[in-house]
């Protein structure tokens, strides 16, 4: 799957190097995931293999800069009931926050989502202090919807997420 600048693909095991410089090592791209930072090549290397094999059953792909051809983040989609999906976490390393690649992310989730699957309803989810994440949900035309409390597992802090929604428009091949 392609935008404007990035491609969406399969992991490849090379891709490793990429994706530990920039996103997995990284501090800032983790804060709001569910995931802890990766800390050495071994791990990495191993975080890569884990990848490739889920992305095998799973509408999840790494996010690829066209002009440089580096891996610089993760997204994906998840069916949770006929016609209805949800992002499946959108990650970008922190030097390509800013570019538009959010929104092109997005987008391209929502129209895979419509257009391929024909799906009917599209959820977000993002922690209330995630005022970027925020901006990308109203910029693709989603709408709040509520939050709830959580714990974040890594620390055992709580935090609360925010659950977005948004209709999609009918396949033209339905």
């Amino acid at each position: 799957m392609e935008t404007a600048d990035l491609v969406l693909r399969k992991a490849k095991f090379e891709d490793w190097q990429a994706m530990y410089q920039n996103v997995w090592s990284k501090a800032e791209t983790a804060k709001y995931m569910a995931w802890n930072i990766t800390t050495n090549i071994e791990a990495a290397q191993a975080r890569m293999e884990r990848t490739i094999a889920y992305q095998k059953t799973h509408d999840t792909y790494l996010v690829c800069e066209k002009k440089s051809g580096a891996a610089i983040g993760f997204a994906g989609i998840e069916k949770t009931a006929p016609h209805v999906y949800q992002e499946a976490g959108i990650a970008l390393g922190p030097e390509y926050v800013g570019k538009g690649y959010g929104k092109q992310i997005l987008q391209l989730l929502l129209d895979y989502c419509t257009e391929e699957l024909d799906g009917k309803e599209f959820y977000y989810h993002t922690r209330a202090g995630n005022v970027a994440s925020k901006a990308l949900a109203k910029s693709c035309g989603l709408s709040y919807q509520y939050a709830k409390n959580k714990v974040d597992l890594r620390t055992g802090l709580p935090y609360v997420l925010e659950v977005w929604h948004k209709k999609l428009k009918a396949n033209k091949n339905s």
